[in-house]
């Protein structure tokens, strides 16, 4: 039997959750195995419990440490994008956060391998992930911009906060692979979806974002 806790009651229940897909849908996005994966990740265990009630809102909410989970509609384009040419096998993250993101894609790919900087937020969401019976989800605390090199080649590559993508991150995806990352550009952030092939990589604009910054090191 489910427990309440992962159904989720009043503001948290599946009802709500599922208020939140139609959103989606009319906001485009039209994939049912991202639309699936949303409704079926409980964004509310993602969240500290002050901000329970409004954890299937479609906004970005604050998790502690200067950073965010992302707006749900934001992380099903992304998950969109990465899908798009079929089940990927491994999938990199960078920048776990709460492991929302990371919690999505575990529907959607076969593995999944996040890194995050800060190591009270990797331990937390090391915990929500067994809790949750996501075994194919691995986190590592390390500096992302390094990527995942003894995991390397990957599917694709999905960056959660802006900035310069690093060369080294691009040379670990697999040719056909895709990267979904939130580029900066002066003052501005798009997210960018890029593709290896065996001439190069192809750029697509998928539109403005907003995401924390791109930052080195560990804490």
């Amino acid at each position: 039997m489910v427990s309440l806790e992962l159904r989720g009651i009043g503001m948290t229940s599946e009802k709500t959750r599922r208020r939140l897909v139609e959103r989606l849908r009319g906001k485009g996005i039209t994939d049912p195995t991202v639309l699936d994966a949303i409704a079926d990740t409980p964004r509310h265990l993602f969240v500290g419990e002050a901000l329970s009630s409004r954890a299937y809102e479609d906004s970005a909410l604050p998790i502690g440490r200067g950073q965010t989970i992302s707006q749900p509609y934001v992380v099903a384009l992304m998950t969109e994008a990465v899908i798009r040419g079929g089940r990927p096998g491994k999938v990199l993250e960078i920048g776990t956060g709460s492991g929302y993101q990371a919690a999505v894609l575990a529907s959607v790919a076969d593995r999944v391998f996040t890194t995050e900087r800060i190591s009270e937020l990797a331990r937390s969401a090391r915990q929500r992930f067994h809790s949750l019976g996501l075994h194919n989800v691995f986190v590592r605390h390390c500096d992302g911009l390094a990527g995942w090199p003894s995991q390397a080649p990957f599917d694709a590559i999905v960056v959660t906060a802006g900035g310069v993508i690093p060369e080294s991150l691009l040379d670990q995806l697999s040719e056909g692979g895709v990267m979904v990352a939130p580029e900066q550009s002066g003052s501005h952030q798009r997210l960018i979806r890029t593709t290896r092939s065996r001439t190069g990589f192809q750029r697509e604009d998928l539109g403005a974002v907003v995401f924390v910054p791109l930052l080195e090191g560990v804490e």
